[in-house]
């Protein structure tokens, strides 16, 4: 039995359920990798000079066993998401360490502390096998996967599964990720494929989508409303390009913010009217790597009133962290919302914290998703309210270059990676549904 046999059977319009369940499982499978003995291989270096490229691997590795409550997916399509880029050059830390911590606190999870790390964070792909206990999904299931891995067994996650204290990000702190011919996921993370959506289409959404819901229009994010005035943060990218269609089909009234002309274009092709292109106007919030230039705040807070017709910030969806963070907090109107889910420029935000406190205003700490809320993004992908902003796609054999890309910033949207799936455009099922949103589908592939 091999890949190959999974890959015909998906491919068959005969294939039922039954024929899934009675397929052998193959011993091995491709899987992109990080090694364990070469943590150190990137030390003394910035991390702009780190290069995925030398440390991601395309290796043979066997199928895991398969436990209760989860599943096993073939994998037809997956994407690179940043903490595929963080876990390639070992930063902030390596995640051999999740692995390690993950594996003792069970005897089923000491499967996941292995010489080697599967990784990715997105999938869409058919399910091959599922565990005692699970009742939702069959062989056969086309579906995509969110990325959230919880155990539930304390009281602290029944309001919000994020905050169980076993929460762990799929493919990030836990082994036998996305980027892979087969990937182990716990059922609860499997969601509906959308039918009018390619393999590659359906895989670009997940982490990315459910993170920009929780953190700007859930009640356990900024709460967005109606004829808020939203100030997004790399509009156009990975996250930046789902808070900017959430932004205006919840209308409200997003403020983008980018670093050319390009992408400047691709928010205007999402219907976004108000945007700042920073390197343009020439915005430098800090005079060297110490000090911060409030006048440079000011400046921004000025040009902002000038797109909303006077009007402060209701909510900033941040990410770039330490570069932005002090101009977040000081454009934010009183009573307003910071949101923050990353911070690629930096760990260490400084912010003056006089604007904070005499303003009321609010920062918020958001991290991916519940099963809840990533199941509403995924809901308004299938409904077409939302679409993927995939530009690009590569091979499993070219994912060490997709990373580079992505870890350079010199993508757009995000950048899928074809697994099992021989080439483009397969997987969609509802052709009639798919021509009434082809241009916003193909919105970030025509640029």
């Amino acid at each position: 039995m091999t890949v190959k046999d999974i890959l015909d059977a998906i491919q068959s319009p005969d294939s039922t359920p039954a024929d899934f369940a009675a397929l052998p499982l193959p011993e091995s499978y491709r899987a992109i990798t990080v090694h364990k003995d070469e943590t150190e291989m990137f030390a003394g270096l910035q991390t702009r000079d780190k290069d995925p490229r030398k440390s991601i691997h395309l290796d043979d590795v066997p199928v895991p066993e398969l436990g209760p409550g989860e599943a096993l997916v073939a994998v037809m399509a997956s994407s690179v998401n940043y903490n595929s880029v963080w876990t390639s050059i070992f930063e902030p830390l390596s995640t051999f360490g999740f692995l390690e911590r993950y594996g003792r606190t069970n005897d089923l999870a000491k499967r996941h502390d292995l010489p080697y790390h599967i990784i990715g964070s997105d999938l869409a792909g058919v399910v091959l096998r599922t565990g005692p206990g699970v009742n939702a999904w069959k062989p056969g299931d086309e579906v995509v996967a969110h990325c959230l891995s919880v155990e539930m067994e304390s009281s602290d996650g029944h309001n919000d599964t994020m905050l169980d204290p076993e929460q762990r990000i799929w493919g990030f702190e836990t082994n036998f990720g996305g980027l892979a011919e087969i990937a182990l996921v716990k059922s609860n993370q499997l969601m509906p494929k959308p039918d009018h959506l390619s393999w590659e289409e359906a895989a670009a959404p997940g982490l990315v989508n459910s993170t920009a819901y929780r953190q700007l229009v859930s009640r356990n994010g900024a709460g967005m409303k109606q004829g808020d005035n939203v100030l997004i943060w790399g509009a156009s990218g990975g996250l930046g390009s789902y808070a900017t269609q959430f932004a205006l089909a919840g209308g409200a009234n997003p403020i983008c913010v980018v670093s050319s002309d390009q992408k400047a274009d691709i928010c205007r092709s999402m219907g976004a009217e108000a945007i700042i292109d920073r390197n343009a106007e020439g915005y430098q919030f800090w005079k060297d790597e110490q000090t911060q230039d409030p006048k440079e705040w000011k400046r921004f807070g000025k040009r902002i009133r000038e797109l909303t017709g006077g009007e402060d910030i209701d909510i900033v969806f941040e990410h770039p962290g330490r570069e932005t963070f002090g101009a977040s907090v000081f454009v934010t109107r009183k009573g307003g919302t910071i949101t923050t889910c990353a911070s690629t420029s930096g760990y260490m935000h400084e912010y003056d914290n006089r604007y904070l406190w005499m303003s009321l205003k609010r920062i918020i700490g958001s991290h991916f998703a519940n099963y809840r809320e990533a199941w509403e993004a995924n809901r308004l992908i299938a409904k077409g309210k939302i679409h993927p902003t995939l530009s690009r796609v590569y091979s499993l054999e070219e994912t060490g270059q997709a990373a580079h890309d992505v870890h350079r910033n010199v993508h757009q949207g995000k950048v899928g990676v074809l697994c099992l799936s021989p080439e483009e455009g397969l997987g969609v099922r509802d052709e009639e549904m798919r021509a009434k949103h082809l241009d916003a589908i193909n919105r970030f592939r025509n640029i």
